[in-house]
């Protein structure tokens, strides 16, 4: 195999009920991941993938290790059909634990806890807000930002694609912020339906929290490198991601910098394992050339592992 290829992994908003049933009724190997993150949480977050409520999937403390779930899920049935060895791994905030666990870095039942511990944390956080800004005129941001301080805190949650930023921070400053990038020539600012200001400092507390927790356990250094959120940054050491993991929490994500990263290393093929197609189109407007898979249930991997079979092998 000569082509660098890169497993990836979605984040918050990629959840829909009815997620994972698929690959749950027709590999074995997603069963035992469904049925086993069931055992480890003490609750049946399975059925809260096949059957909702959606109004209980989309609360932060459910939605969080639902995604995990199913990404592994659709992670492990994919390797069971194909035997493939990614270059490099990323995911997209809580996605990141799947790129960990993909790596070798933790096991399931490790990502499971570390995961539910984080999204009650996150959960319980309230204040602040959340918005997505689409086509912003180069430096407008950073005026934005700067002119809306005034006002109070905000700063940037997550580095999307070169076309979409979301901003975080006080109610009042994202407001500010948002009209004064509409007013500079942004194409839309759109609010998110979110508990609280993600990524943000207002989230400082559940980070030092996640750091005290995150001490019960122990991790393994990476057998394949993770583009990690905080820094774009090749990690493999055990203790960087001891390191990062509670910084993730109130930092950046810097997504599309991540990706830049692996395509400037030689990856031409992104595959996103999970719920949903979000990470596949932000790659896509990152960098047009490279090629991008999904896998979300039966139809998609069967479709990726025949594509990767003819890409890789010349089958």
């Amino acid at each position: 195999m000569t082509k660098k290829i890169a497993f990836i992994f979605p984040g918050q908003g990629a959840q829909s009920v009815g997620m994972g049933k698929d690959l749950y009724d027709n590999y074995d190997a997603a069963k035992d991941i469904f049925n086993t993150a069931d055992k480890v949480l003490g609750r049946s977050i399975s059925s809260l993938c096949f059957a909702g409520p959606e109004e209980d999937l989309k609360q932060t403390v459910n939605t969080q290790p639902a995604i995990v779930a199913t990404s592994i899920a659709a992670l492990e049935s994919f390797k069971s059909q194909l035997d493939i060895q990614p270059s490099y791994t990323a995911g997209h905030s809580l996605g990141e634990y799947c790129a960990m666990y993909a790596s070798g870095v933790m096991d399931l039942d490790t990502a499971m806890k570390l995961i539910q511990k984080r999204a009650e944390l996150m959960g319980k956080t309230e204040g602040g807000s959340m918005a997505a800004v689409l086509s912003a005129p180069e430096g407008a941001l950073e005026e934005a930002l700067k002119e809306a301080s005034s006002v109070g805190y905000v700063d940037v949650a997550n580095y999307n694609s070169p076309a979409q930023v979301v901003i975080t921070g006080d109610s009042a400053a994202v407001q500010k912020a948002g009209e004064l990038l509409i007013a500079k020539g942004a194409r839309r600012v759109v609010p998110l339906a979110v508990s609280g200001a993600f990524h943000s400092k207002f989230m400082e507390g559940a980070g030092k929290e996640f750091w005290e927790y995150l001490k019960g356990f122990s991790l393994s250094n990476a057998s394949i490198p993770v583009v990690t959120n905080v820094d774009a940054e090749f990690t493999t050491s055990a203790s960087d991601f001891t390191e990062k993991m509670p910084k993730q929490i109130y930092s950046s994500v810097y997504w599309t910098q991540s990706v830049q990263k692996m395509v400037s290393d030689g990856v031409e093929i992104f595959i996103e394992i999970g719920p949903g197609k979000v990470l596949a189109g932000l790659v896509k407007k990152i960098a047009p050339q490279v090629k991008v898979f999904n896998i979300f249930d039966k139809a998609s991997l069967d479709t990726t592992v025949n594509s990767l079979k003819e890409e890789l092998c010349g089958v």
